[in-house]
């Protein structure tokens, strides 16, 4: 039993010189079928704002951008009620994260302590 040789007949395969044009018109259509965001400058549509809200499993969250001291990532798993509780403290207080455990971390070892006083 003999095998085919797989290069051995590559006549009819040549590759495509020229793309085919597409419209801009097909382009934009799809695009905008697809909820894909127009680079084109003017004022963002109200339906796509609402979907961009509604998908955000965070909810409403606002996102903040500080500059801190903060250098240090710290990766946490937690229940969802307290990564919500961590991030409403956090948006009460106008205090980035790391500032929040901080402050967190101080009220802890001062409990620790007071206890440990109180049971000498």
């Amino acid at each position: 039993m003999t095998r085919a040789n797989p290069f051995g007949d590559l006549s009819d395969f040549e590759p495509v010189t020229e793309p085919k044009p597409v419209p801009i018109d097909a382009i934009e259509a799809v695009s905008e079928l697809q909820g894909f965001p127009s680079r084109k400058a003017g004022q963002p549509n109200a339906a796509q704002s609402d979907t961009t809200q509604s998908t955000n499993p965070q909810g409403a969250r606002r996102r903040r951008r500080r500059t801190t001291s903060f250098n240090r990532q710290v990766n946490i798993k937690a229940t969802e009620e307290t990564v919500e509780r961590l991030h409403s403290i956090s948006a009460e207080e106008d205090l980035p994260l790391g500032a929040v455990l901080e402050r967190a971390l101080d009220a802890f070892e001062r409990m620790k302590r007071a206890d440990r006083e109180q049971g000498e």
